[in-house]
């Protein structure tokens, strides 16, 4: 791809988010039942392409398994609030009340508790014991120290995430998690991320990675492209490691699943995420917003907490409905933020395509105009596409 100059020392690839491109429909078109919106990882088989980010606010023991009742993986946070005490509602109450300005310290200082082993048993053994597939979240700094706990509690598939994971870490001071030993040692798939380009992703396919998660601060908690200035629009970061799981796949013929992570809040989202190359998504925040959710209608990222340099803000995402009515529907908004896997399954039917994998050869098309071409009357009141 052709770079553009920003200096005589320096020049940059043009880049692109979710807002600015589209999908063009094709010349044939589907029936919405017709079409199959199924994910296979491994073992493990989903009738919805999605993964519940493990957000405190977001995914609970309890909503982890309604998100596996209709369809998709929830993924609990295993460094979070419900690892560290045994009741953590009334914390989740309490942040719903902070101000603004004093959300951050006031969360530093409840995550500040030591991790109990024995409530991270607890908490898979809950999950299981409602007999759907259940996932978990660890940093690389904790990974090693969890690994026994997670074995014998039967989790039955691993997210190692951060920020930003590496299949190289260096390190002076103390010893790094060798991610590619741990994968190949382990007893069950792992997932890793985040990661935004072409070869950190190849590196981390190389690992024996199940999955590999996109996104360098898209969420919408999420301030690590201002604290830090790192990140890769969306769009672009998505097919860039599209490229990486085809290469590896031409060297090894393994291959390993793309998941966009942050960044969709609309079905829209979610199709151009799949359009571009994911073979499933990641979200949070729209899953804060559902009745069952523990923040209920308010949402965090997992390094808002950080003891010395957070990165995220709580934000207010209000509750708009129930988990179903978020993910499979029926919407009573225009909005696109409820039933976001229906919007996903008339997507590909209206552009022609079965399957996942169908649909990620999509064409694409650059179309800064396509959020406000015709829309001014939306703009001008609020409304619809223009909220």
């Amino acid at each position: 791809m052709a770079e553009v100059e920003i200096g005589i020392y320096k020049a940059a690839r043009q880049a692109y988010g979710f807002d600015d491109i589209a999908i063009v429909p094709s010349r044939r078109t589907r029936d919405p039942e017709d079409v199959d919106i199924s994910w296979q990882i491994d073992a493990y088989k989903f009738e919805l392409p999605l993964l519940g980010s493990a957000m405190d606010g977001a995914v609970s023991p309890a909503t982890a398994v309604e998100i596996g009742r209709l369809g998709g993986l929830g993924v609990l946070n295993l460094e979070g609030l419900w690892t560290r005490y045994e009741d953590p509602m009334p914390l989740f109450d309490e942040i719903r009340e902070l101000d603004d300005d004093k959300a951050t310290a006031r969360m530093q200082q409840m995550y500040a508790e030591p991790i109990q082993l024995e409530l991270v048993a607890a908490r898979i053994a809950e999950m299981k014991a409602a007999g759907v597939t259940t996932a978990a979240s660890v940093t690389p700094q904790r990974a090693d120290w969890m690994a026994s706990t997670i074995v014998a509690s039967g989790l039955d598939i691993l997210v190692v995430q951060g920020t930003v994971v590496s299949a190289e870490h260096v390190s002076k001071t103390v010893e790094p998690l060798n991610l590619k030993k741990f994968i190949r040692e382990f007893e069950i798939p792992v997932i890793v991320g985040g990661c935004a380009s072409y070869q950190a992703a190849l590196h981390l396919m190389r690992t024996g990675a199940a999955g590999v998660l996109v996104g360098v601060g898209p969420g919408q908690a999420c301030t690590s492209r201002a604290v830090l200035g790192i990140g890769v629009p969306q769009a672009t970061a998505i097919a860039d490691v599209a490229g990486a799981r085809m290469r590896h796949l031409d060297e090894t013929g393994v291959y390993v699943h793309v998941i966009a992570d942050g960044g969709m809040s609309k079905g829209g989202d979610i199709a151009k995420a799949i359009a571009c190359g994911a073979d499933a998504v990641m979200i949070g925040s729209p899953l804060s917003s559902a009745v069952e959710a523990p923040a209920r209608g308010f949402h965090w990222g997992m390094a808002t907490f950080h003891p010395t340099l957070p990165r995220g803000a709580r934000v207010r995402t209000q509750v708009r409905g129930t988990l179903r009515e978020i993910l499979l529907g029926p919407a009573h908004e225009n909005d696109g933020r409820l039933n976001l896997f229906g919007a996903l399954r008339t997507s590909m039917a209206t552009c022609g395509y079965e399957s996942l994998k169908e649909f990620q050869k999509a064409e694409i098309m650059l179309a800064p105009s396509l959020q406000t071409e015709g829309k001014s009357l939306q703009r001008a009141q609020h409304v619809g596409m223009g909220r």
